[in-house]
């Protein structure tokens, strides 16, 4: 699972990196253009002087705007949330190769259960 998740990492890492996005701030642009906020990530990022510095380097890059108590993407914002979806879907379909729906779905089922059951100990 380690040697698995380590790889996951790499590769996303990698696949953001054409486009000088790290994985984070991948996760608060779809938050954001989902619900509008940073919160969602709380689990993520706990401290919300973390969330708030990283939604900043968002704002400072151009690719968020606060509206009053609302964040918002911008046209630019908008435009790499639309070409990392591309990227991150072709990375997802090559990890998935050779996986049929099923699979994955039990796979994902039987971690979940596992972490699930290490939580409640």
């Amino acid at each position: 699972m380690k040697e698995v998740d380590r790889l996951l990492e790499q590769s996303f890492a990698g696949a953001l990196a054409v486009e000088g996005v790290d994985r984070r701030q991948w996760q608060l642009l779809n938050a954001i253009a989902r619900e509008g906020s940073a919160d969602v990530l709380a689990p993520f990022l706990p401290d919300p002087a973390d969330r708030d510095h990283a939604v900043a380097v968002l704002v400072e890059r151009g690719w968020v705007e606060r509206r009053g108590d609302r964040l918002v993407l911008t046209a630019d914002g908008t435009a790499l949330r639309a070409r990392l979806t591309v990227i991150i879907g072709e990375q997802r379909r090559r990890i998935t190769d050779g996986i049929s729906d099923a699979e994955y779905v039990a796979t994902v089922d039987v971690l979940r259960r596992m972490a699930g059951n290490l939580a409640v100990r």
